[in-house]
């Protein structure tokens, strides 16, 4: 590709958009690969009860099945960012999504407000994510607004952490919490509950990483930098996923996400923004810069 030559940009700067969207993909869904139907992975403490088990399995399976959903979350992620999430996720095929973002405080959130951009629109799409930057953000790349990710782009960032970057933003479906359960040796059923109109049954369980038999889960969660973690489930009669809340350890500082998730099945229409108002992260970065993009 050729370098568009934008005068003024410093990798960190590009890459605050960047680690902004990969937090709030991993607070909506804190991403994982679909899980593949075989028998739960478990931790050191043991295995859930063959009725907990089961249920866990039919709610992966209705998520899959169901395809898309609205969600809205808030999530905190040590001192690095805090932030709300409102949109659209689709896993039906290839994964698509549409969200608005707000910082609501953290270090990320400071750099963004020091660009204007103290809100955030995101587009995911099957080759790409797309975020959305304030004016004076923009300036700096000849008034473009958009900066466009190409998942091929984030796998050739060193040390790993592009790879990692690119299987979160590419795994919309809320299914790692419910493989969080499983994988715990922890899982439990913690009773009913009425969630947002809906009548519910919770599970919870608490997840030691050290402990994580399942070798490619457990690595997914030492790079994101978690080292403990609690997760709670509401799922309603459809074997739906209504609310999670996950709260752990990062080496950042303490983390805690809360997800509510409606509207299943909603029709998905995302389009990449007009390529006149978009500039690309790898012509930004040069061929030198990349290494120093924030990983989230």
């Amino acid at each position: 590709m050729k370098n568009i030559g934008v005068r003024g940009i410093r990798p960190a700067t590009v890459g605050v958009a960047l680690a902004a969207v990969s937090v709030a993909v991993s607070a909506c869904t804190f991403s994982g690969e679909p899980d593949d139907g075989g028998a739960a992975q478990t931790g050191a403490t043991g295995r859930p009860d063959a009725r907990t088990t089961a249920a866990l399995h039919a709610v992966e399976k209705a998520t899959d099945g169901a395809g898309s959903a609205r969600v809205s979350s808030s999530s905190v992620m040590g001192d690095l960012l805090s932030m709300r999430t409102t949109g659209t996720l689709g896993w039906a095929g290839e994964p698509v999504g549409r969200l608005s973002l707000t910082y609501t405080g953290g270090e990320l959130a400071e750099s963004m407000r020091a660009l204007n951009s103290s809100s955030m629109e995101a587009r995911l799409l099957p080759d790409a994510y797309y975020a959305k930057v304030g004016d004076k953000f923009a300036a700096q790349m000849h008034g473009k607004h958009w900066i466009k990710y190409a998942y091929d782009d984030l796998a050739d960032l060193p040390g790993g952490s592009g790879t990692y970057l690119k299987d979160q933003l590419r795994s919309t479906a809320p299914i790692q919490p419910v493989k969080l359960l499983l994988a715990s040796g922890d899982a439990r059923r913690a009773g009913t509950e009425t969630v947002r109109g809906e009548r519910t049954t919770h599970y919870s369980g608490t997840v030691d990483v050290e402990a994580l038999a399942d070798s490619a889960l457990k690595e997914q969660l030492v790079q994101a930098g978690v080292t403990t973690e609690t997760v709670d489930i509401w799922v309603n009669d459809r074997n739906l996923l209504v609310k999670k809340v996950e709260q752990g350890e990062l080496s950042s500082g303490r983390m805690s996400s809360t997800a509510y998730y409606s509207a299943y099945g909603v029709k998905m229409a995302v389009e990449a923004p007009a390529a006149g108002d978009t500039a690309d992260f790898k012509d930004l970065m040069g061929n030198s810069g990349a290494s120093s993009v924030p990983s989230g």
